[in-house]
């Protein structure tokens, strides 16, 4: 009799764990959740503002920089990360499980100056160099005036502003001034975040902006979006087959004209297409490639592929040149397709 009981008992329970698992596992997403890179977030904010009032879904999304996106999707306390820089294999290793990148637009970062009577500039990677490392002090200086031959520049000191947050912008501008600058990656590198030779550091992308906006002299790297919408002056950069190149939505579409790998982790920077912006970039959102962990309910897992699957379509891709990105190439958007199609839920495509 007792073990009768015994028997009874222990169905019970496996049953009542059994339901509340499948509780659980049959949960209605009710928001979806993404931090990371301020540098697409114009767009993140115009598309998934479209999405919740279509689908009736909320996504939020917190423009944290992308190091902070990387470490909340480590921690699995958001749907997805954001980054504009993609996961090196080494840092692909320290994730708790496999990571998929998948491309959501294209972007510039800019060279955006306040310098009286808003000139517009030409910049060589040399004069990159000598100013972000402190070397060019002045904007009268004689190598600035050389490129610039019918400009008259100021007699005004230079203050170089940066990213004091991990930053995919940082990233970007950094892995190009490492292709063109030997001295830079000698003393500067490449990464979210940077031990500068000089200048002032702001946070995020608003913050530089800010920072170069309210300082007479100031110079930094942004995402272009923030240069367009707040007027900000911006460079002309000289590419690596010399001509100098406006970022513009035509000139950052040509830097991905090249071979895309298929997990689409591919430096665009220093491109050697002819008329390409040298300092663009692919933006990427990052998920867990097997969706179950924490409990996540199977429909939190659908919502989030529909998401992602949402973005890379025609609709969001529209979106795109409204707030001055460049849409995904279609090889892009055909390899991004194919990355979502290997998500998981317990080892079963979604």
């Amino acid at each position: 009799m007792k073990k009768l009981r015994f028997i009874t008992l222990s169905l019970l329970v496996v049953f009542m764990f059994g339901s509340c698992q499948n509780g659980a596992n049959n949960k209605k997403a009710k928001s979806i959740t993404g931090a990371g890179a301020t540098f697409p977030q114009p767009f993140y904010n115009k598309i998934f503002k479209t999405y919740t009032k279509e689908k009736s879904l909320l996504v939020t999304y917190g423009g944290i920089g992308s190091g902070g996106g990387i470490r909340s999707l480590k921690d699995m306390i958001v749907d997805f990360g954001a980054s504009d820089a993609f996961l090196t294999d080494s840092k692909l290793k320290e994730m708790p499980s496999d990571i998929l990148h998948i491309p959501t637009c294209l972007g510039a970062v800019v060279a955006a100056y306040n310098i009286p009577n808003k000139p517009e500039l030409k910049f060589t990677p040399s004069l990159l160099e000598g100013i972000f490392m402190g070397e060019i002090k002045n904007w009268n200086d004689q190598r600035i005036k050389e490129v610039n031959p019918d400009i008259s520049l100021p007699d005004l000191k230079i203050t170089v502003v940066y990213r004091s947050d991990g930053s995919g912008t940082t990233f970007i501008f950094s892995d190009y001034m490492n292709k063109v600058s030997s001295k830079w990656k000698e003393r500067v590198g490449k990464g979210k975040a940077l031990k500068w030779p000089v200048g002032i550091g702001a946070k995020g992308n608003p913050g530089v902006a800010g920072t170069i906006s309210q300082t007479e002299g100031a110079i930094g790297y942004i995402g272009s979006e923030y240069a367009f919408s707040q007027g900000i002056s911006f460079a002309s950069i000289q590419n690596s087959v010399g001509n100098f190149i406006k970022p513009s939505i035509e000139s950052v579409s040509a830097s991905a004209s090249g071979v895309l790998a298929n997990d689409t982790r591919v430096s665009l920077t220093n491109t050697d297409a002819e008329m390409g912006y040298p300092i663009s970039s692919f933006t990427w959102i990052l998920v867990y490639a097997e969706q179950y962990y924490n409990d996540r309910s199977k429909d939190q897992a659908k919502q989030t592929k529909n998401l992602l699957d949402w973005i890379i379509g025609e609709e969001a891709q529209k979106q795109t040149i409204k707030v001055h990105y460049a849409p995904l190439p279609q090889i892009a958007r055909e390899k991004a397709k194919a990355i979502l199609s290997k998500i998981t839920y317990k080892g079963e495509k979604l």
